[in-house]
């Protein structure tokens, strides 16, 4: 049995104007200058108190209650607004990888499972995952806890198992958990800092996936 655990933000879906206006809400409400939407997008995946120290820089945020201001005016923009789009294939993908006998899918991310459940769930797919670690599960990325979890989850041999994301932090987190770490070119972070962060392979696009993932495990078998 092998294990494909994905990111959410900048890999299934496309948040980033979300994030991003919720970010400037927040910092605005503290009456605090707005960090540049690049440097924004650069911490996607974190949890929101790491996100928010990391963007901090050293100096002294009120973290905690940027933190509930982000809350706050995200969950406020996805009451006004249509749920986050799924980039081009990746709903094809799922379905496909979830059919096979051979394969069972997980969730590793920084959002909430709150916002897992709705995000995944408005796009019918939150079945085809049997194992979701978020910010509520485990410690952030990172750390490799969530997919240690996924992989006790789903009783997989890391060997056998491959994180599919977007950030540095996704492929930090998949090194120190000895998984095969997979980087995305369509998401917040470049290829070339992928790669400096550890990836071992890189995808441009959704359709390019599943006959990478299949010489993958051709060559591991």
């Amino acid at each position: 049995m092998k294990l494909v655990i994905f990111d959410v933000d900048g890999t299934l879906v496309d948040s980033q104007h979300m994030i991003c206006a919720a970010m400037h809400r927040a910092y605005d409400d503290h009456s605090l200058p707005r960090p540049e939407r690049e440097r924004v997008l650069s911490i996607v995946g974190l949890s929101l108190p790491d996100a928010f120290t990391t963007l901090a820089s050293g100096a002294a945020h009120p973290i905690e209650s940027l933190v509930r201001s982000y809350s706050e005016a995200f969950s406020a923009l996805r009451a006004s607004s249509p749920v986050e789009s799924l980039y081009p294939g990746a709903r094809e993908t799922v379905l496909a990888l979830a059919a096979r006998p051979d394969v069972v899918l997980g969730i590793a991310t920084g959002k909430s499972t709150r916002g897992v459940d709705r995000v995944l769930g408005a796009h019918g797919l939150l079945d085809r995952f049997v194992t979701i670690q978020t910010s509520d599960t485990a410690p952030s990325k990172p750390d490799p806890g969530m997919v240690l979890n996924a992989l006790r989850d789903s009783a997989v041999d890391p060997a056998s198992a491959v994180l599919i994301g977007d950030s540095i932090y996704d492929m930090q987190m998949a090194k120190a958990a000895n998984v095969t770490a997979v980087g995305v070119g369509w998401g917040y972070n470049p290829p070339d800092a992928l790669r400096a962060a550890g990836a071992d392979l890189i995808v441009d696009d959704y359709a390019a996936l599943m006959p990478m993932l299949d010489t993958l495990w051709a060559v591991d078998a």
